[in-house]
């Protein structure tokens, strides 16, 4: 008797664009200019995305493309975190000293400040010409497509 094996990875396949964002302004300004260029509507998701138990949390931001049938995320990539470090009894110094942390949505790109994942149901995507209109904008430092299956960590990017 033959025996068939699914294998669970058949079915995490999902293709999408992926751009990544090298800027130093806040998330909420970002989605404005890429409003105002792209001619989009991105919009604060309700709740942010969170890992490793609520270690770290990343806003994100949305825009479903009805007629074209696309949806796009912005989402950061960095979630800076103050935590308070353990400070032993009988030091000289009673206020707890405070540390910050830094973690990555996307740890193997992690100079990556934000990604626009653009998820198709519909019309093909023109990931160049997105690219060439976000780079026209002066607060970005740099932008470019990153190829989803060279990627360690790609189920991060699964927001449903």
């Amino acid at each position: 008797m033959a025996m068939h094996k699914l294998m669970i990875d058949d079915f995490d396949d999902e293709v999408y664009a992926l751009i990544a964002i090298h800027c130093s302004i806040e998330d909420y300004r970002l989605a404005f200019l890429l409003n105002k260029h792209l001619g989009i509507n991105f919009s604060r998701c309700e709740r942010d995305v969170d890992f490793d138990y609520l270690k770290a949390s990343f806003p994100i931001f949305e825009w479903e493309d009805q007629q074209h049938q696309v949806t796009w995320n912005l989402v950061a990539n960095i979630c800076k975190k103050e935590e308070e470090s353990v400070v032993s009894s009988g030091s000289l110094f009673a206020d707890p000293i405070k540390n910050i942390k830094s973690f990555n949505l996307i740890p193997e790109m992690e100079q990556v400040d934000f990604f626009i994942k653009i998820r198709n149901d519909g019309s093909p995507v023109h990931e160049r010409k997105i690219v060439r209109i976000i780079q026209d904008i002066p607060q970005i430092a740099a932008v470019y497509t990153v190829d989803i299956f060279d990627l360690k960590s790609r189920e991060n990017l699964i927001f449903d």
